[in-house]
């Protein structure tokens, strides 16, 4: 397995189990079955509602603790700061755990206390600086309390994580963002390079199971790009692991997600694929900037969040 390092000097597996999404009923039996197969990095949310399902596969494994990298992530509702340590033990109970390897603010948007999705745009509260730096002082304080070790952002541009930065005690260690060859956020890595963090892709596949209403009208399609799935033929793998592939051979670490023991061992082997420079110049021609999760969805009528504030150009 590969490694993206950290400015702790902490080591992160490069590709780990995502499960958003994934069915209720199979997330423990998939997450058994990643961890036995050699997976040591699992991603998880408190809003995919399938955290006791994880904790029962982590409860039956005989993987060491000290051998696993566990994320969770802050929902939306739970950003004021005497809400943060609540819902960071909330999401411990159930995974069963004494701490989290990494714990991320899901979005920069906030709900009220007592909404899991907006109805209508009242429930949305305007994002600005001074909330941000109070939710990060907050997790600060569950990363001495030794609740958590890293504390990361998701879906942040790069002006909002600088803030953090810039203003923060704790230095962000991961941002997550969507990531694959039509969004390739070359100026998010280097970013984070340059500032000792890690970056994780989330979507390496195209998020093809994400709901309907975050679907667009003919929104192209990964897996069966006419190069892909060239290069899939030629080196005798699947298109899915040449996008994995490509996501690690960039020094990034990615969380595909799938519930099928096959493809589990498939993508996990993609980690050790090494892309030709050709191919991987083939690949880097096909970035059109393109989101398949856009944020619009917080968009609703009379909500105080835009494309524009949301992404800040990025």
């Amino acid at each position: 397995m590969k490694y993206i390092m950290l400015h702790t000097g902490a080591k992160m597996p490069a590709l780990g189990l995502g499960t958003w999404q994934a069915a209720k009923g199979e997330v423990a039996r998939a997450v058994t079955e990643a961890l036995r197969i050699g997976y040591r990095h699992v991603d998880c949310a408190h809003v995919y509602g399938n955290e006791n399902e994880v904790g029962e596969a982590l409860a039956a494994t005989p993987v060491p603790r000290r051998e696993l990298w566990i994320t969770s992530k802050l929902w939306n509702n739970s950003q004021c700061p005497k809400d943060v340590r609540p819902a960071l033990e909330r999401s411990l109970e159930a995974l069963g755990l004494d701490y989290l390897d990494l714990y991320l603010i899901h979005w920069p948007v906030q709900l009220s206390h007592t909404v899991m999705y907006p109805q209508s745009g009242s429930d949305l509260i305007a994002w600005t600086e001074e909330h941000a730096l109070e939710t990060w002082s907050a997790l600060e304080d569950c990363v001495r309390a030794g609740l958590v070790r890293h504390i990361g952002t998701s879906n942040f541009s790069m002006k909002k994580i600088q803030v953090l930065l810039d203003k923060g005690s704790i230095l962000p260690a991961v941002s997550q963002v969507e990531m694959h060859p039509y969004l390739q956020q070359n100026k998010m890595r280097a970013y984070c390079q340059a500032n000792g963090m890690g970056i994780t892709g989330f979507a390496p596949l195209g998020s093809k199971h994400r709901p309907a209403h975050q679907h667009k009208e003919g929104e192209p399609g990964l897996l069966n790009h006419p190069d892909i799935l060239a290069m899939a033929e030629r080196l005798g793998t699947t298109p899915a692991s040449i996008l994995l592939g490509w996501a690690v051979s960039r020094g990034t670490s990615v969380i595909p997600k799938s519930t099928n023991p096959e493809r589990l061992r498939q993508n996990l082997a993609a980690a050790d694929l090494e892309l030709a420079e050709a191919d991987m110049a083939i690949i880097s021609a096909m970035d059109m900037s393109y989101r398949f999760l856009d944020g619009s969805h917080w968009m609703l009528k009379g909500s105080p969040y835009t494309l524009e504030n949301i992404w800040d150009g990025e």
